[in-house]
């Protein structure tokens, strides 16, 4: 029997629903787009069916995101937070309590279908088996909610019959069954159990209270619209909030692998910190990556902060805006909480330098923070006063005069241990937490490194092993030993030394407990592993979490491509005639331009990424560069933006041999090879180099030739970035683009250095290096860019492009082990090794390997790195900070 209902008629919910479900056996349901389905379902009388319900929904999820479990529920998770179903907890929150029951009693399964598998489910359609057995299907809505009876016209029709409810069974049968559809993801379920029972605080004051991090990071748009962090991640920003509370405050060198985040834990503990206080927070970072920092705080942390523009002397807040000042003194009135300075103003000794000395802060925190060095160096010898730079020097200055400080670098050691003991060294300034006080035994730096290193034991003495160990004191979360001895001793956790005299008050079976912890304290209770937190992206993948049995980390396995010898590109005659021409112009420039760094490899550089950038550059450098008739007169101070006769028919030849031969650039054709030949395009692709002009040049010929319809990214400076589509560049703002790769529509990005560092490209999977950039950092970081959490492919893809014979080619046949084995120790290259790459560009091949050769054969602080994480559970949280009040406490300036 066919019958009709109508919300103009009849009240749908009781005159439908709720009789057909009360003690029905089964009830199998089509329904629309799950993020706003799963709310109008938990409405309807689902608890009075004493079977099985099953539900499948259809989202917006890329077919791509269906070939693995952890690309499913990771786009499943973005596509329920995007909806902001906290919005509906306010006013619905007895449905999530309703649902979350029935989805974890297993009474309710649901399953996800991506839209493009059949469009939008607007057919939606059930099947009830009822108490009796006997069978009823529907078509239309069923849902009963106010906004479907009340608010909304509707219709249903209900037919009992066999052949209408076999045919709305296949269907339903056809979309549970499809190999596309995926069981609804732990975390949506997780989620839809937390807002439940979500409340809101409703201030900054009533949080301060009972200060949870959980409470004012887990709706942050870094949750609601990222990936969320990882475990490691959660570990040491609830571990630095933690210190933070203590008088010493929280002292960290956060010496994470490259590509680990340590920027979003380090801004996401000083967004705590600057809840909890009026003081300024203090971000020095190095000037290109400031507006990098900026955006990433905004767009992940939603986290207002003022950049300080040294060249106008005045700050420039997350919306663009400037606020001027009166000059140099104008940096100490920064309009945010967060202030991000370049360290260029230090290192240079502005005079805004000054101004920032002056001020007290509740946190200070310094991206590659290894610059932070003596300058004397070479040799290093502990026993010597160091003679700091002017980084160093300023950190020392303000680290009295902030509560907490953070150094972020992946490289504390680049030569000598001595290096992460000065970063110790600045870090104790404030707080004898660090080093223990002025008296202390760590403050001896060659003593301390030598028994950190294990070429001295500790005393056997027993007054003589204590000094070590009370000076500075381990916290009480060490080990039940130092739990015990403050306890005996009436030691807070706030007291970071134990006074001498206190070992006579020690019982007997203390001081036992003390010197069992002879033969492991040097290795396991040093402040090396308790201030220096480092976790390699190996360490993460290997060791499983006792809580979860999974890795830390997901593992994303990568596949190299190049890095044979016979994968490099061979120059064609012209290009290798191009090429000594270059070589020879440098080794020139080379000869009167000994510190010229940069300067003197300039067209090596740009010649190894592509021609044109490589033409360009020489054509610049005859127009711009002065002329010099007597060389030998010639005064240092001259020596730049200049170019002799000899320089100057070098650099002539080499653009002739350019300009009389009109092939196309080698690499272009290898690129294309990997985008269309390879499917690389197909899987989503980044292309880095260090140049603009080569990733421009090659951005308009793929769309001039090889892809004219296909929308080309390309990525570099704020008004440098935007499409190129049909041979024609369109400027478009650079966010724009990473919400283009996001959703899946732009499937190609051309990228400068800009994009390297907080770039989250989790819907690319491979990667074209056209140049390697000299500073191996930095491919570190571009690789970092795909190969990070929310990455939807189990591999990612790395073609590392260099000319055959080529400076890159040199370093990488000539060093390549050497520097495979300075990788595996340091989880990355140090950036020293820029340097040897100059020195085999200016053919300096034997100076080049003694650099390389000054690395020791073992990691000065192997196994000594503090690498302990504890699992995390923010995403349970429920008390939640309000949002307005988070922002309003960010928004007060200094």
């Amino acid at each position: 029997m066919i019958r009709r209902f109508s919300s103009r008629q009849d009240d749908l919910g009781s005159s439908f629903l709720e009789t057909r479900l009360d003690g029905a056996q089964a009830y199998d349901r089509i329904a629309g787009y799950f993020s706003s389905s799963l709310l109008e379902i938990a409405g309807e009388a689902l608890e009075d069916v004493d079977g099985p319900v099953r539900i499948v929904c259809n989202s917006d999820l890329d077919p791509r995101d269906v070939e693995t479990a952890r690309a499913a529920h990771q786009a499943m998770r973005q596509e329920w937070c995007a909806s902001e179903p906290e919005r509906a907890a306010h006013d619905h929150s007895d449905r999530f309590r309703r649902l979350y029951q029935l989805l974890t009693s297993g009474q309710l399964e649901v399953r996800v279908l991506p839209a493009e598998k059949f469009g939008l489910m607007h057919g939606k359609a059930g099947v009830v088996t009822l108490a009796d057995g006997s069978e009823t299907s529907f078509l239309g809505s069923a849902n009963a909610t106010a906004s479907a009876w009340e608010a909304n016209y509707e219709l249903l029709w209900e037919d009992d019959s066999d052949d209408a409810t076999a045919w709305v069974r296949e269907e339903f049968d056809a979309l549970w069954n499809h190999r596309c559809a995926v069981p609804l993801a732990d975390a949506v379920v997780n989620d839809i159990g937390r807002l439940a029972n979500r409340t809101v605080i409703g201030s900054v004051e009533d949080w301060q209270d009972d200060p949870d991090p959980a409470s004012a990071a887990i709706e942050l748009p870094v949750f609601r619209e990222g990936f969320g962090l990882w475990e490691h991640q959660k570990y040491f920003v609830k571990r630095a909030f933690e210190a933070h509370q203590r008088p010493q405050g929280a002292r960290f060198v956060l010496a994470d692998m490259v590509g680990l985040g340590k920027t979003l834990q380090v801004t996401l503990s000083a967004l705590l910190m600057a809840l909890q206080s009026e003081k300024p927070i203090l971000i020095l970072t190095p000037k290109q990556l400031l507006w990098q920092w900026q955006d990433e705080m905004t767009e992940l942390l939603d986290m207002p902060s003022a950049v300080w523009d040294s060249q106008k002397r005045q700050w420039i807040d997350e919306n663009g805006i400037e606020h001027p000042s009166a000059g140099h003194e104008g940096i100490a009135n920064c309009p945010r909480r967060v202030g991000l300075v370049s360290q260029g103003l230090i290192t240079h000794q502005s005079e805004a330098a000054a101004y920032l000395k002056k001020l007290e802060y509740e946190c200070v925190i310094v991206d590659e923070a290894h610059k932070a060095r003596r300058k004397n160096r070479t040799p290093f010898r502990p026993t010597e006063e160091p003679n700091p730079n002017n980084l160093m020097e300023f950190l020392l200055s303000v680290s009295s005069s902030t509560k907490s400080m953070l150094l972020a670098t992946a490289t504390p050691v680049q030569l000598h241990p001595l290096e992460a003991w000065d970063l110790l060294a600045i870090l104790s300034q404030g707080s004898d937490a660090v080093l223990g006080n002025r008296w202390s035994k760590w403050r001896d730096a060659e003593r301390a490194l030598r028994v950190v290193m294990g070429s001295e034991t500790l005393p056997e003495d027993d007054l003589e092993f204590w000094s070590w160990i009370r000076n500075p004191l381990p916290p009480a979360d060490e080990g039940r030993t130092f739990e015990l001895i403050r306890r005996s001793l009436d030691l807070g956790s706030d007291d970071a030394v134990a006074p001498g005299n206190l070992w006579s008050r020690l019982s007997r079976a203390d001081k036992q407990r003390v010197r069992r912890k002879r033969g492991d304290f040097a290795q396991h209770h040093n402040p090396f592993i308790r201030h220096i937190v480092r976790r390699t992206r190996d360490y993460l993948e290997d060791t499983i979490n006792p809580e979860t049995g999974e890795p830390y980390m997901d593992p994303i396995e990568v596949e190299l491509h190049g890095e044979d010898s016979g994968e490099s590109i061979p120059l064609p005659a012209y290009l290798d005639d191009a090429y000594d021409h270059a070589e020879e112009f440098c080794e020139l420039l080379g000869e009167r331009m000994q510190a010229a760094g940069f300067m003197e490899t300039m067209l090596l550089r740009r010649v190894g990424s592509t021609i044109y950038a490589g033409q360009k550059t020489a054509e610049r450098i005859l127009q711009d560069w002065t002329p010099i008739e007597n060389p030998e007169s010639l005064g240092e101070d001259k020596q730049n933006k200049t170019i002799t006769p000899e320089e100057e028919e070098s650099l002539r030849s080499f653009v002739e041999a350019l300009e009389t031969n009109r092939d196309r650039d080698p690499k272009y054709q290898h690129v294309v090879d990997y985008l269309t030949g390879r499917g690389w395009l197909q899987e989503g692709c980044i292309v880095f180099s260090k140049f603009y002009e080569s990733v421009r040049w090659l951005g308009q010929q793929l769309s001039e030739d090889a892809l004219p319809n296909e929308k080309i990214g390309l990525y570099g400076a704020r008004e440098k970035s935007g499409i190129i589509q049909n041979g024609s560049f369109t400027l478009r703002p650079r966010k724009d683009l990473k919400q283009m790769v996001r959703r899946g529509e732009l499937r190609l990005l051309l990228g400068t250095q800009s994009a390297s560092e907080g770039l989250n490209l989790q819907r690319l999977s491979t990667l074209i290096n056209l140049d390697l950039p000299w500073n191996p950092t930095r491919l570190e970081q571009r690789k970092g860019r795909i190969q990070r959490i929310g990455q939807t492919s189990d591999t990612v893809k790395i073609y590392n492009m260099r000319y055959r014979g080529s400076v890159e080619d040199q370093v990488h046949q000539m060093l390549s082990e050497r520097l495979q084995q300075i990788h595996n120790l340091f989880g990355q290259l140090p950036d020293f090794v820029e340097t040897a790459w100059k020195k085999v560009a200016v053919n300096k091949v034997e100076e080049a390997r003694k650099t390389i050769d000054k690395v020791p054969e073992q990691h000065p602080f192997e196994l000594r790195y503090e690498k302990g994480i504890d699992t995390v559970d923010w995403e349970s949280c429920t008390d939640v900070l309000e949002e307005g009040a988070r922002r309003e406490r960010l928004l007060e300036g200094w």
